[in-house]
């Protein structure tokens, strides 16, 4: 069976699902709203909170820089708006502290290799890697460098792209999400079977699902089929300026999902047949023959 472990972190098949709150960029740079974020993701019963951390000067190609568009602070460059939206030190320390006091994993997406070394000084238990960086080798190499697990997500990429991901990583250390990058993600191109397929061709490595779409249906059906972590980008507000926060799961429906992951976690059993307690009385009022079983009088 699948599985890692680091810490007090463990992921796996025929384990509860390790479920991600993904804040990702949802705060706009306003560290309060993360906090709030932060609590109400941990009300909901999640098991932790994921942001992303980006060096803009390296992410953002150089003809994109001056750019204007529209922000929440008015019309700036697209560089000075990328600024806007990144926590620095002094931020993510607070939000270490704050995770801790509430007794929540958080952990971070990194887009660029200073961004690992940024994130790496709070110790994170895990990384993931953004379907984006897939294909950056070196920037996958350099997070597992950590000896932390990563998760590596799967949206824009062929079955090609994973198999060469894979083949040059630690499998040892290592999880995958299947993913498909639209936002909000239409139904018909889920392709949830391709957590099965992902199963079946790499049984020793924990598969998962990051999730895009409306809706928290096709969620829980992600853990049916055998995704042993989930994560939903989270916000306080669907409305709320961003170019994520209509694809995100708002508090309640976080903590619905939450509760049918979990119910279905009950409900699954372990595929042995048996009488329980609870059939008792009715099988000794209904039944009119007796059971195959000789001990059930």
């Amino acid at each position: 069976m699948a599985e890692i472990a680091y810490n007090n972190i463990v992921i796996g098949d025929n384990l509860p699902a390790f479920i991600i709150a993904e804040i990702g960029i949802n705060h706009n740079g306003d560290l309060e709203l993360a906090k709030k974020m932060i609590k109400a993701a941990k009300e909901a019963g999640c098991d932790a909170v994921k942001f992303q951390k980006r060096n803009p000067e390296s992410c953002v190609p150089r003809s994109q820089w001056d750019v204007e568009r529209d922000t929440p602070w008015g019309r700036l460059s697209y560089i000075a708006y990328r600024h806007k939206m990144e926590f620095d030190f002094e931020q993510f320390a607070e939000i270490n502290d704050y995770c801790k006091s509430l007794d929540i994993v958080w952990f971070a997406s990194c887009w660029d290799n200073s961004s690992v070394d940024f994130i790496e000084a709070f110790n994170p238990p895990m990384y993931k890697a953004a379907s984006a960086s897939l294909t950056d080798i070196a920037l996958l190499s350099k997070m597992q460098a950590t000896a932390k697990p990563l998760i590596i997500s799967t949206g824009m990429s062929t079955m090609e792209d994973i198999e060469d991901a894979v083949e040059k990583l630690d499998k040892r250390n290592l999880c995958i999400a299947h993913s498909t990058s639209a936002y909000p993600c239409p139904l018909e191109e889920l392709n949830l079977k391709m957590i099965h397929v992902l199963k079946a061709k790499y049984p020793d490595i924990p598969i998962g699902y990051s999730g895009h779409e409306t809706g928290l249906s096709t969620t829980v059906s992600a853990r049916v089929l055998g995704a042993c972590f989930i994560e939903r980008h989270f916000t306080l507000d669907r409305a709320m300026w961003g170019s994520d926060q209509s694809a995100s799961v708002e508090p309640v429906g976080m903590q619905r999902l939450v509760r049918d992951i979990r119910a279905f976690e009950k409900a699954i059993g372990d595929g042995r047949k048996k009488i329980y307690d609870s059939e008792l009385s009715s099988m000794k009022k209904l039944r009119r023959f007796p059971s195959k079983n000789p001990m059930i009088k």
